[in-house]
């Protein structure tokens, strides 16, 4: 593992699917020379919450993607998973990226998983970090869920507006598990994570919450995602949070969303299980994740 001066962080975008999305890419020089690293997100955050890892990793090309509706990328709710997962397909072909070693947290590993059947050969190996993808019977109903909007969804109701990147950072603390995040992962989430309100003074988040709510809304509706699981040849590591309650809230991510048994779906599937950490894994021990991908690479 690298502890190099931080290469440069270029910000560019592409029009995928119709939807402007952000990306940000580093070393470019290594293009060709070393594997090209694919970092995804999860839902709520965005490609600049790896900063942290991505510095301590080196001297490695570099892709960290906004997912649609987050960070800097085109405001678009998600009606299906499979947006998602045909937005990471469709950015890898358009920037012809080979070599891939892939890296997802959440929704993002889901994204992964789910694009790379179509384009295995451009990938090396996926690092699928809590991919919150439950047992094949949770998707029987595409359509289930207690809200009949987003805008009745809890999520969309969180606070919108800050003054400041710090006063996010504060408020956020206290609540869920942001207080077990590497307090940097957490000032790179707030920081990145605002923009300037267009309409009054300060900030609004930059994945507003009402296009939050529908990525969570729609999370069951992708029930091929296991056709994606089974098909895969590549080496998948998983990386698995703590196993939750008999009574866990879908909306609970103190626990893991993932099935337990999901590894044994995978041809080639490995996983490191952590007994006691949060859905969060790369906000909480950052270090530590950072040490797997390095071994992995």
């Amino acid at each position: 593992m690298q502890t190099t001066d931080k290469l440069e962080c270029i910000e560019k975008n592409a029009i995928v699917n119709g939807i402007r999305l952000t990306y940000f890419e580093r070393g470019m020089a290594y293009r060709g020379v070393k594997p090209t690293l694919l970092f995804v997100h999860a839902t709520g955050f965005h490609a600049r919450v790896w900063d942290k890892i991505i510095n301590a990793l080196g001297d490695f090309h570099s892709i960290s993607i906004d997912q649609r509706g987050h960070g800097r990328s085109e405001k678009r709710k998600t009606q299906h998973w499979n947006e998602v997962i045909t937005d990471t397909r469709e950015i890898i072909e358009q920037l012809d990226l080979n070599n891939i070693i892939a890296i997802g947290h959440s929704m993002g590993a889901h994204a992964l998983i789910g694009a790379a059947p179509h384009a295995e050969h451009r990938f090396l190996k996926i690092i699928a970090i809590d991919p919150v993808i439950p047992e094949e019977a949770a998707f029987i109903d595409e359509t289930s869920s207690p809200f009949n909007s987003t805008e009745e969804h809890p999520t969309a109701k969180r606070r919108n507006e800050f003054d400041s990147a710090e006063e996010m950072a504060e408020r956020l603390k206290p609540k869920g598990s942001f207080g077990l995040f590497d307090p940097e992962m957490l000032m790179d989430y707030c920081r990145h994570g605002l923009l300037p309100n267009e309409k009054g003074k300060g900030y609004v988040l930059a994945c507003p919450p009402h296009i939050e709510a529908s990525v969570y809304m729609s999370s069951r509706s992708n029930h091929d995602i296991y056709d994606a699981v089974r098909s895969l040849s590549l080496p998948v590591l998983i990386l698995r949070a703590k196993e939750p309650a008999m009574d866990r809230n879908v909306m609970d991510f103190s626990s893991s969303p993932t099935w337990p048994k999901l590894v044994s779906e995978f041809r080639n599937g490995r996983e490191i299980y952590f007994a006691d950490k949060t859905h969060f894994l790369p906000m909480e021990i950052p270090e530590e994740i950072t040490r797997i991908i390095a071994t992995e690479i």
